[in-house]
């Protein structure tokens, strides 16, 4: 079935028909499209288009409509209907008779398409704050179990100066936590219902388009129907969010494949997230986090996919625009599913203590802390960093940690270097002293986690 027909007089060819439908992706949106249909028949009988007793078995088919294909949506895929609308609409004539042709009095599947694609994101975005406050969560009970873990903090991929495993999650807490902040903010202008602005000029019908919305849940009504249509920046904006986040779960992973190397062995990957080779036995892959790192490529091609679609279309809808959907859906499941084996990943963790602290302390990640001992001595800053880098490279040249260094060779470079010098550049010194709002310090890491838990309510 298709929903025009009147103005043609040959059938389209079958392989038009393949190639313009979308009920093979667009069939998903059968629960939006229902709840759509429901309000929008509301409406006419409020504008006295149907009577009482007419929305009620209107109403009545669709939710029969609804409850049959329940357990299994697929069965909608058996028609050969061109898309969802006109699925929902060719069985509910089926269902109640010639009553069903009514329902889209004054409703175009302009305004129907977007609504049901709005009402989808909306519940989408729901389960994606979700899973980005249960990432959260998970990120700070780990912080708070490895509390007192020492690793190296690195620039240029090279060990710079010594942080803590704690303080490593949180930085990953306070990127999803703009993650959330953001997906908030695109639902405020997403939660906007354009039902009721009919192809492209608004309805003929006395329609309250506020109470429509109202009605589905959503904030407001349109205010413009051109607009309203060919509107999409909401996919955009959501497909934009998701590829932030997944950049910032590529990060965390690439940071946890390199923790997880032989090279580095800071931490070791659960059986429950990582495979075998198919030729050698000794290998233990991170799979997990390289497919999540991966898929992050997925959801910035589908962001692109969408800006290209809309670049220079004219207004309002254009048949291009049925490419909204298939990326816009792969993506957001593949963001809810890393999500959710990120939390998996982190749950399962084991954190190598001795190999942390050991990094730590031969990757000369205290240097910083002698120049600052030498400004302390009344050294230019400039001063310092040369002679701090003078013993590095003699510290290198002895095999040896600053830590192990004499006091004698010490004082060659500087005779301002007194005894006190060793108890200025431990690694628990290194921390201690980072006391400004966001630095390592001990107490300023446990004062993070202890406002992550009240925000997050995690007892």
């Amino acid at each position: 079935m298709v929903l025009w027909g009147g103005r043609f007089i040959n059938e389209s060819h079958k392989l038009f028909k393949k190639f313009n439908t979308s009920l093979s992706f667009d069939y998903i949106l059968v629960k939006e499209d229902i709840i759509a249909s429901i309000a929008w028949s509301k409406a006419l009988m409020k504008s006295n288009i149907l009577t009482a007793e007419e929305q009620i078995k209107i109403e009545s088919g669709l939710l029969s409509l609804l409850t049959e294909i329940k357990d299994n949506i697929k069965n909608i895929l058996t028609s050969d209907c061109e898309d969802i609308h006109s699925w929902v609409e060719l069985n509910l004539i089926n269902k109640i008779g010639q009553l069903g042709k009514k329902l889209h009095t004054g409703r175009s599947r302009n305004d129907q398409i977007t609504t049901d694609l709005r009402l989808w994101c909306r519940n989408e975005v729901h389960i994606i704050l979700s899973n980005l406050v249960n990432l959260q969560k998970h990120f700070i009970l780990i912080a708070e179990a490895n509390y007192n873990v020492i690793i190296p903090g690195y620039t240029h991929l090279q060990r710079a100066q010594p942080i803590t495993f704690s303080y490593w999650c949180l930085a990953y807490v306070e990127m999803l936590r703009r993650d959330e902040s953001r997906l908030k903010d695109v639902l405020k202008r997403l939660n906007i219902s354009p039902l009721g602005s009919g192809a492209l000029s608004g309805a003929a019908w006395k329609i309250d388009r506020e109470e429509l919305a109202a009605s589905m849940g959503f904030n407001s009504a349109s205010n413009n129907a051109l607009d309203s249509v060919s509107d999409r920046d909401y996919v955009i904006e959501l497909l934009s969010c998701a590829s932030i986040c997944m950049m910032h779960l590529s990060r965390f992973s690439e940071d946890l494949i390199f923790f997880n190397s032989g090279e580095a062995n800071f931490i070791e990957l659960s059986d429950l997230v990582t495979s075998g080779s198919s030729l050698m036995p000794q290998k233990k892959n991170p799979d997990a986090l390289e497919l999540i790192r991966g898929k992050c490529g997925r959801v910035y091609g589908s962001l692109n996919s969408i800006l290209v679609v809309l670049k220079a279309l004219p207004l309002s809808y254009n048949k291009d625009m049925q490419e909204d959907k298939e990326g816009l859906f792969n993506s957001i499941k593949t963001w809810n599913d890393c999500l959710c084996i990120a939390v998996l990943i982190l749950k399962n963790i084991k954190i190598n203590t001795e190999c942390c602290r050991q990094a730590a302390e031969e990757s000369y990640s205290n240097a910083t802390e002698i120049a600052d001992y030498l400004v302390k001595k009344g050294l230019t800053f400039r001063e310092a960093h040369n002679i701090s880098g003078q013993l590095v490279l003699r510290a290198i040249s002895e095999k040896k940690s600053l830590n192990n260094l004499q006091l004698s060779v010490f004082k060659i470079y500087s005779n301002l270097i007194e005894d006190d010098i060793y108890k200025n550049i431990t690694l628990e010194s290194c921390l201690e002293k980072r006391l400004s709002k966001g630095g390592v310090a001990p107490c300023q890491v446990h004062q993070e986690i202890i406002d992550a838990k009240k925000r997050l309510n995690i007892n």
